[in-house]
């Protein structure tokens, strides 16, 4: 990761986008791929810095590392003391933050375009020169334990999400939680910190994508000129990750103070690994539309409306990820119904679809608000380079998002039956039940300790 005169590669792919906007790419010598969307709808722009490492590479014992270090990449370098960077930006009229994820870590910066090169200087600092101090890190492990406490012990959803991943994953990274747990947090060190910093902070494990009203040649040469001297230096090996077959339901039942019962149902569902060629992850996207996302959806009229079993239900399904991913649908049952009930009602729901299909009026209005919600996102900046950061670290050709929007239209009735009746069966089901406890003895909501950067 650290220094090498280094120069960019003069290939720059075009890639067909909107009028208004257009997308090119170089990549330095370094091996830091630099993307950058020109769009000039206003005089703003985005950056972000993502490394393709998430919680999904780090050990047992050490879950959690990767969020931490996010808190600590706020603790400054030589040239740039801590709480400086966040300074300086603000000092510039911009708005910055980071997020970690199961897949990966990323930094951004939101500012006036005339303002973006103070966001390439000091994130190309911060790449190679953080100081990790045992005094910063000694206060901003307290700051992630409080975090951790905040989200998940003291939040009911929280802990049944916890204890549904945990139990849907026998051996594979994505059963641990991004915060950690509190344990490994607890035991962690300074030098943890470190160990992962050199290990995957690397431009050769780094993108950055930029979006806005920006002159891509100016962002490759100030790429060129922060980026570019950072050497780069062996990654670990990543060796394959599979989660074995499930070959049967799983249950978990999580007791937590809390005000009403939720039943959560997940079963494993491919990930989008080819985007021209796969089928099943839009046919399941389609029907994660149909059951959920407006309120003619099958589960909101069904068991929200007309039986009135639950007070609200859902589902959800995004396949891209680096893992495996997992279609989930849950519900909070209503006043005088069970857990039972609803679940069951959840299951018929699904059942419903394999048998019978869906209509096309119905499959028409859906793929319409399917599609709609992601054009509709295009109008963000942020949203824009998200989209390129996401698939870019899920191994993802970020080029195929037409090809995304063309295979959802192709998606037939016929297809998302087939998924309902392939995917969605009790073989591949995890159940997970919060159980409400009295909350007599529940302490006061803690307010947040500082850690503004967590995610």
């Amino acid at each position: 990761m650290k220094r090498l005169l280094l120069v960019l590669s003069l290939a720059v792919v075009p890639v067909a986008t909107p009028a208004h906007a257009e997308i090119v790419e170089q990549t330095l010598d370094n091996g830091m791929r630099v993307i950058v969307k020109t769009d000039r709808r206003a005089p703003v722009a985005v950056s972000q810095v993502w490394y393709r490492a998430g919680s999904m590479d780090e050990s047992y014992g050490t879950t959690g590392v990767a969020h931490v270090l996010e808190h600590m990449m706020f603790k400054g370098t030589k040239d740039v003391p801590a709480g400086e960077f966040s300074r300086r930006i603000a000092a510039a009229g911009g708005r910055e933050n980071a997020f970690t994820s199961r897949d990966h870590t990323a930094y951004f910066q939101t500012l006036q375009k005339d303002r973006l090169e103070l966001a390439l200087k000091l994130e190309a600092d911060r790449m190679a020169n953080l100081a990790l101090s045992d005094d910063e890190f000694a206060k901003e492990i307290q700051v992630v334990m409080e975090e951790r406490r905040l989200r998940t012990e003291d939040n009911p959803q929280g802990r049944l999400y916890e204890g549904l991943m945990s139990t849907a994953f026998q051996s594979h990274p994505y059963r641990h939680p991004v915060i950690g747990w509190m344990n490994d947090l607890k035991n962690m060190s300074v030098g943890d910190a470190r160990n992962w910093y050199q290990r995957w902070y690397a431009p050769n494990n780094a993108t950055l994508v930029v979006a806005g009203d920006v002159d891509p040649a100016q962002v490759f040469g100030w790429a060129r000129r922060y980026f570019g001297p950072l050497a780069a230096h062996p990654l670990p090996e990543r060796k394959p990750q599979r989660e074995p077959e499930q070959n049967g339901e799983k249950q978990v039942i999580v007791k937590a103070p809390a005000k009403l019962p939720v039943v959560a149902l997940a079963w494993r569902a491919p990930t989008l690994a080819d985007p021209e060629n796969d089928r099943d992850p839009y046919a399941l996207e389609i029907l994660a539309g149909v059951l959920d996302g407006h309120a003619s959806a099958r589960l909101n009229q069904s068991l929200v409306r007309e039986k009135r079993l639950a007070t609200e239900a859902s589902a959800g399904y995004d396949p891209v990820a680096r893992g495996p991913v997992l279609f989930m649908v849950d519900a909070t049952p209503a006043e005088g119904h069970t857990v039972a009930e609803v679940g069951a009602a959840l299951k018929q729901e699904i059942a419903r679809i394999a048998r019978d299909g869906v209509g096309e009026q119905e499959l028409a209005r859906v793929k319409a608000q399917v599609l709609a919600s992601q054009v509709y996102q295009q109008d963000s900046l942020f949203y824009q380079a998200m989209l390129i950061g996401e698939w870019t670290t899920a191994g993802l050709d970020y080029r195929a998002r037409d090809t995304r929007f063309r295979k959802l239209k192709e998606v037939t009735a016929e297809q998302v039956r087939a998924v309902a009746t392939q995917y969605l069966v009790d073989d591949h089901l995890t159940v997970a039940q919060l159980d409400p406890q009295p909350m007599d003895n529940v302490k006061p909501a803690r307010r947040g300790s500082g850690g503004r950067h967590a995610n």
